[in-house]
């Protein structure tokens, strides 16, 4: 028997728990294949597509563009044929032409994970129904706004739960009934399906719905008591009002948590780097692929790591414990045009300068073209944040929670600087450290910026761990 399946928002992972509609990749009236990206979505993470783990009419869909919907919310229903007949399916669509239900059967699983839905069967081809009857294709709306009770009329319990609530919108899509004989009876007395309520699976509407429907329009009905007027609501402020929610509401939530967590300290200071752009200058002119100087910078923070182990590390409040983690899994500020992002370069401590240039030069590309995936954004356990690049030379950044520090780096200029006894002018940076004061004292981050800054003033120094 063909049934209209309904696909809810799944879960992510990363422990999201809403996106934001982008864009509809289906309209009502399409036919769908198994596994097919049916909406793209904005998360707090990345902008991803949202495959459909059933093949079949798609009948409605929930939500506009631009909607924030919940984890478990629905998405959009499918009506899919349970023996693969394409009769069934064509029950479960009025509307839909025979040649076009032929390409909606297939399996009703998908062969993707998602979570709350299984996998198998093989993937159909998508094709766009043409309705048979135009005035039945104006019909469908875009999306099915949930229906909003208003005041119950006066009759029995059970025939007014028969009935949609009073001045509900109709329903998008088909009807959900398969009997030929219930729309026969509903015809025959003038009663809209669409104001009927479905006690079978799915919403499936029965006979009896339709005859419980009927007795309760026969019914007298009260009228409705008068609703108060509402309280005078205070008059805003005048301006604009932007909605923190996506990037910009992952930043402000993770940003005013670490504020409220962390007790965070800075210490900066001032280095010579003449020396680190000539050794990067000699990488370069020996010829194969550029090194950039955030791979060095990179280097160099993965061996103060090894020697301060305390900044690689996290706090659990519950337990009352530092954890020091094992690997170097380092994140790196990236400004995109939909906010501030912190990429994540899996086990920089193993990567050569090369291998740390090529990912740097992925992640970047990937978070500005809103191609990052969620992956690539967690597990972070020290940041590297060039701020350099916007012409400042120096900040006290706020912790990327929930790790411990983050090395800030400015811009790198020519100074009068004291070289060797003499005054010259040298190409001079200001490196940062803010730290979790819970997980080391100033004499550790003391020791981790100077070896930092020793580092960039002779770059020799890191032979001796290399």
């Amino acid at each position: 028997m063909a049934q209209v399946l309904e696909f809810k928002l799944p879960d992510l992972g990363e422990g999201l728990t809403e996106a934001e509609i982008v864009r509809w990749l289906v309209a009502v009236g399409d036919v769908v294949a198994i596994d097919q990206p049916v909406v793209e979505v904005e998360t707090a993470k990345a902008m991803v597509e949202v495959p459909c783990p059933y093949g079949g009419v798609v009948t409605a869909r929930y939500g506009e563009e631009g909607t924030e919907l919940p984890v478990g919310a629905p998405l959009l229903t499918v009506a899919v044929g349970g023996t693969g007949a394409p009769e069934e399916l064509a029950e479960a669509a009025p509307g839909v032409g025979r040649a076009d239900v032929d390409a909606a059967v297939s399996s009703e699983y998908s062969g993707n994970v998602l979570v709350g839905y299984g996998t198998a069967g093989p993937a159909a081809r998508r094709r766009r129904v043409r309705h048979a009857n135009p005035a039945a294709a104006a019909q469908a709306p875009a999306a099915a706004p949930a229906p909003v009770a208003a005041p119950a009329p006066v009759a029995a319990p059970a025939l007014v739960a028969a009935l949609a609530p009073v001045g509900a919108p109709a329903a998008a899509g088909p009807v959900p009934v398969i009997s030929p004989l219930v729309r026969k009876l509903a015809r025959d007395r003038g009663l809209d399906l669409r104001e009927v309520r479905g006690s079978g699976p799915e919403g499936l509407i029965l006979r009896a719905d339709v005859e419980l429907a009927l007795a309760a329009l026969e019914q007298p009905v009260a009228a409705p008591a008068p609703t108060p007027a509402p309280a005078a609501v205070p008059v805003a402020a005048a301006g604009e009002r932007v909605p923190l929610r996506g990037v910009r509401g992952a930043v402000a939530d993770k940003l005013s948590r670490s504020r409220t967590e962390i007790p965070d300290a800075t210490c900066w200071v001032d280095a010579d780097a003449t020396e680190l752009m000539a050794a990067r200058a000699a990488m370069n002119a020996a010829g194969g692929p550029k090194i950039s100087l955030l791979a060095l910078l990179a280097r160099i923070c993965v061996h103060a790591l090894a020697r301060f182990p305390e900044l690689n590390s996290t706090v659990d409040t519950a337990a009352r414990e530092i954890v020091r983690l094992p690997s170097v899994h380092l994140g790196f500020a990236a400004q995109t045009p939909r906010g501030l992002v912190v990429p994540v370069v899996k086990d920089a401590g193993t990567r050569t300068a090369e291998s740390l240039t090529e990912e740097f030069a992925r992640l970047t590309e990937a978070a500005r073209q809103g191609a990052i995936t969620p992956a690539d954004l967690t597990g972070g356990t020290f940041t590297l944040n060039n701020y350099g690049v916007f012409g400042v030379d120096g900040s006290t950044p706020i912790i990327n929670h929930p790790e411990a520090a983050m090395l800030g780096v400015g811009r790198i200029i020519p100074r009068p600087w004291v070289h060797q006894g003499e005054l010259a002018v040298r190409q001079v940076v200001q490196l940062s450290l803010t730290f979790d004061h819970r997980v080391c004292d100033g004499g550790t981050a003391g020791g981790f910026l100077r070896y930092v800054a020793d580092c960039v003033e002779q770059p020799a120094v890191l032979l001796r761990t290399v």
